[in-house]
């Protein structure tokens, strides 16, 4: 067990402060637990932004993609998703030469073509946020207390089986249900900030006060 780790899985910062473990020890990732993680997203172009990030993560770390997030949104118009959706073939070449991002032909191109395939969605259900949020898992089905052991039996789940299965129909690429998963943890849709965690609390009630934008509504 790394020093400061308690069983549940939490860990003490040089500030005091009891967070999740995996986030501990590097500034850019504790700062996304705290302040981005688990937060409650209606903002199409962010919650795009986190699908296609979770894509480019694919065999990566996450603060891999951390540290290139300034340079992704630039290169990608801050993730507008008409904008990128009118992306054409010089504009993945422009791509591949931006050593700023992980530059992964098929993961550029599952990009442009998810966007494209996102102007559809919005035209049928009327926003992203919409229809994310409707895979919402019920409450009732999540752990009652979540610990690092639990926590990391947990790589998907039922909604983002779901999800990732409508999207593939849909014709979005790199939204296999792992994928789905981590993007609903920092979508909102799910809270796993641990039991311990000083921010579950916290999250659960910006949570709690979201105002869920569904089909119909």
């Amino acid at each position: 067990m790394s020093e400061g780790r308690t069983p549940s899985g939490v860990v003490a910062g040089d500030d005091g402060i009891v967070r999740c473990w995996w986030c501990v020890g590097d500034p850019l990732l504790q700062r996304y637990h705290d302040l981005e993680w688990g937060r409650p997203l209606g903002d199409d172009p962010k919650i795009f932004e986190k699908l296609c990030l979770e894509g480019f993560q694919s065999g990566l770390s996450w603060l891999t993609i951390l540290r290139k997030r300034d340079n992704f949104r630039k290169a990608f118009k801050s993730f507008d998703i008409p904008t990128v959706a009118h992306f054409n073939t010089r504009s993945v070449e422009r791509l591949m030469l931006d050593a700023g991002i992980v530059r992964n032909r098929a993961k550029i191109e599952a990009t442009i073509g998810n966007a494209r395939r996102c102007m559809t969605l919005v035209e049928e259900l009327g926003s992203l946020a919409t229809y994310v949020w409707s895979f919402e898992p019920d409450g009732n089905a999540r752990p009652k207390r979540l610990d690092r052991a639990t926590l990391m039996e947990v790589t998907t789940s039922e909604a983002a089986t779901a999800m990732s299965r409508d999207l593939k129909k849909r014709g979005w690429s790199f939204v296999g249900p792992t994928n789905v998963y981590s993007a609903m943890q920092s979508i909102g849709l799910v809270n796993d900030h641990l039991s311990d965690c000083v921010f579950r609390d916290e999250v659960e009630r910006a949570r709690t006060s979201f105002r869920r934008r569904l089909a119909g509504g």
